[in-house]
Order: structure tokens, then sequence, then C-alpha cells
């Protein structure tokens, strides 16, 4: 029987879009590519969702409804936190570094209640301002001008931050979801350990993604969406 032919490459592959066109799938595809190149740092980041969701996997709901709110204000602000100096190539030293865990626990707080209705309210919300996080560890910004910037940078181009988010969201979810299963089943792991070792592994995409997604809201402000569609058409110089 014949061996399938492929045909072979004709060049070099042409290099990712830049920031102010880059589609949702490069958004993923450059995420994961920060986690390969930061996977230290990703499990520093991971540590504290882990942990959140180790403890969370044994509450009643009136200890998850009481506490969970709290916990997870302090634990996801404190891993996306980090995850913005990463990807932005900024100390955590920084005069941001204060006014972002501020701003992120002030944003923190509706989006348990806006998730019990239906995930994407709390996805809508952070989209629209949950990237004046990153904004204040990129820029410096205080808590007011972080929550100004935050608001610009998601009415951008507000499809793309929610399109952004949602399917990082779900390809966390899934994916977080199935590793936690086969680790029951497989390597006889308790939920509360499954629970922490998905967490711990998949929950920095999430973080790594939303941060990034501040670097291609920044390059749209004050562009439109024909500006956008134009640079997204023109060719591209092969890498």
């Amino acid at each position: 029987m014949a061996r399938p032919r492929y045909p072979k490459s004709s060049g070099p592959l042409p290099p990712p879009l830049p920031p102010l066109t880059r589609t949702v799938g490069q958004l993923v595809a450059e995420t994961l590519k920060i986690y390969g190149e930061h996977w230290q740092a990703a499990l520093v980041i991971g540590l504290p969702p882990a942990l959140l969701s180790a403890f969370a996997a044994g509450f009643s709901r009136d200890q998850t409804l009481t506490i969970v709110p709290f916990a997870g204000a302090v634990a996801t602000t404190a891993s996306f936190v980090i995850a913005s100096a990463v990807v932005n190539g900024v100390s955590l030293r920084s005069r941001g570094t204060l006014p972002a865990a501020i701003v992120g626990v002030l944003i923190y707080f509706p989006f348990p209640l806006l998730v019990t209705a239906f995930v994407l309210p709390g996805l809508a919300w952070f989209a629209l301002i949950g990237l004046a996080v990153p904004a204040a560890v990129a820029e410096g910004l205080g808590v007011r001008d972080a929550l100004r910037r935050g608001l610009a940078l998601g009415r951008a181009d507000y499809i793309h931050a929610l399109g952004g988010l949602a399917t990082l969201v779900m390809l966390v979810a899934v994916t977080q979801v199935a590793a936690s299963l086969l680790l029951q089943g497989f390597a006889d792991n308790s939920a509360r350990a499954a629970a922490f070792l998905a967490g711990l592994v998949l929950s920095p995409v999430v973080f790594f993604g939303a941060a990034l997604l501040y670097v291609d809201q920044a390059a749209r402000v004050g562009t439109t969406r024909e500006q956008r569609d134009a640079a997204r058409l023109a060719p591209r110089e092969p890498a």
C-alpha cells in the first residue's frame, strides 16, 4: 500500500498577527507559548486558585457562599497580578502592584454573584473592566486611573475581549474537569487532591491569557473596526 504524500512547505510560516489584529485563536496559541516559556512562574500563579479549589471541594453550599467570595478575591487577584507582571515584563516591586491588587479585589466581588446566575454575566463584567489589573501593573496607575483605563480597554473591542475570555475559560474548565476525573480514577487521588493538581497546572492559562488580552486591547484603543479590518487584510512579510 502506497504511503500518503504530503505537500512540502514552500517556506517559513508567516509571523503571528500583531496585537492590533490578533484573533481569539492566536490569543490562545500565544498564551500557551507564554505558559511554556514561563512554566515555573505558572506554578506560582496556579497555587492560590489550586489551594482554593482543593479546600472548596469539601465545603457545604453555605460555606461556599460565605468563604469563596472573599478567599477567591484574594487568590484570583494574586494570580492575576503575578501573571500581568510576567507577561508585561514588569517587576512585582513596581508602583502599580498595590493598586492592581486593590482594583482586582474590587472587581472580583460582584463576580461570584454574576456567575451564580450564569457564567456569561461574570465574564461580561470582567471583559468590560477586568483589564484594569494588568493596566495598573504595566502602566503604574493608581486605583482610580486603573479603573478608568480598564473600562476604556474593555470598550476598545469588547467582542474580542469577551470572546477571548470565554474561550480561555471554556478551554481550561473542560480540560480541568477531565484532568480531575482522570486523576481520581487512575491515580487513586481524592477529590481535593485531584482538584488541587488540576488547578495548579491549568488555571495559569486563564491568567496569562487575560494579561495578554490587555496587550491586544491596548493596541486597539482609539482604532475603529474598519481600521482593524484593513490592518488584518494587509499582506504580511514571511518570518
